[in-house]
């Protein structure tokens, strides 16, 4: 368990090794997914009462379950959303339409159920799990809130690192344990959300530092910022790259010099489902900014990610480009918290329902 840390910034080097010790272990549980599962599967659904193919994605979604889960009939009566919080120094330079204690004030609205998230996840059948990991302030012991704070917030990267490395180590091995206990909980299908006001920002500087692409290309309105603010965002985003310079063949570095707590925690919980045979299902420019630190570190975790869909952050498109992950739906959504990840558990439940539930031509004497 990650010890709690009352100060702004206090992890010791002897756990960032620790962590690093932990992180290269679950890289190294990490395989391909079952590419006979994956075939039997879709040998199974073209002997459903149908067309082959004509459920299109839906037969993906299962053929897919099959193959990550390892089983031909994939449980996914439990489903979990995790919505990481964290607090950004970067919010300082006026990136943000909203001020910091939002954050903290949208933690306890999870915790009550009064979230997009929350109405989202009960119409999936997901239970959402509010996880603080880094914000700047103290909750005590507030019912239902899993404590895992590694820092009060990141350090404003426009002046300087946004956090040590030990700290980045320490929260992504906040998402491997939350994927181990997932898996130790027969947990079937996992989420990610995050809340992290300023958090766009973040995003935005990483995959920029990671693809090359320009500032401006990748980077956009956030909660809705108006044109100068979206100038100024550019700008600190820009300033921020100048004076770190963190390696983008080094998502590790990347995440560290430039990137967020609950970014950190996501890539963990992402890599973490990789090495237990979990599927992830990411929400949309945040969370696949985890994933992306995550897909980078190997090879085989976009096997395990379902994209949830594709949000109206510009820099989102990249991201997904880069891991090779098609996002699911296209709404135009652009709050996080696990959103688009609820929404698209359901579609993903419905394919894994086809092929469990759906009749053979033989079952149903119709010939083909």
């Amino acid at each position: 368990m990650i010890a709690q840390n009352p100060g702004k910034h206090k992890v010791c080097p002897y756990m960032g090794r620790i962590y690093m010790d932990i992180i290269t272990n679950t890289l190294a549980r990490i395989k391909p997914v079952n590419a006979d599962l994956l075939q039997q599967a879709q040998i199974r659904l073209d002997n459903k009462t149908k067309p082959p193919g004509s459920l299109g994605r839906l037969e993906e979604f299962a053929r897919r379950l099959v193959a990550i889960s390892g089983s031909n009939d994939p449980d996914l009566s439990k489903k979990v959303i995790f919505t990481f919080a964290a607090d950004h120094g970067i919010v300082e330079e006026g990136v943000s339409l909203y001020p910091s204690e939002v954050t903290r004030q949208m933690v306890l609205n999870f915790l009550a159920g009064g979230a997009g998230v929350n109405v989202l996840a009960r119409h999936a059948g997901a239970e959402v799990r509010v996880v603080d990991v880094g914000v700047d302030h103290d909750f005590e012991n507030v019912p239902g809130l899993i404590h895992r704070k590694v820092a009060r917030g990141t350090r404003n990267f426009a002046k300087g690192p946004a956090m040590t490395r030990q700290e980045m180590l320490a929260a992504v091995q906040v998402g491997i344990e939350l994927a181990d206990q997932c898996k130790a909980e027969g947990v079937g299908l996992v989420g990610t959300g995050e809340m992290g006001i300023g958090n766009t920002t973040p995003s935005s500087a990483m995959i920029a530092a990671i693809s090359g692409k320009t500032v401006a290309d990748v980077t956009h309105r956030g909660t809705g910022i108006d044109d100068a603010t979206l100038l100024n965002k550019i700008r600190v985003i820009k300033a921020g790259l100048e004076i770190n310079k963190p390696d983008g063949s080094d998502p590790l570095d990347v995440l560290t010099k430039v990137g967020g707590l609950e970014i950190a925690a996501i890539a963990g919980l992402v890599l973490g489902c990789a090495a237990n045979s979990l599927p992830v299902v990411i929400d949309g420019f945040i969370s696949t900014a985890g994933a992306l630190i995550a897909s980078e570190l190997h090879p085989h975790v976009r096997e395990y990610i379902f994209a949830a869909h594709k949000s109206v952050e510009i820099g989102h498109y990249f991201m997904l480009e880069r891991i090779g992950t098609e996002p699911i739906l296209d709404l135009n959504l652009r709050l996080g918290e696990g959103t688009g990840a609820a929404l698209a558990m359901t579609l993903i439940e419905a394919g894994v329902k086809i092929l469990k539930e759906m009749a053979t031509f033989e079952q149903a004497g119709v010939t083909h």
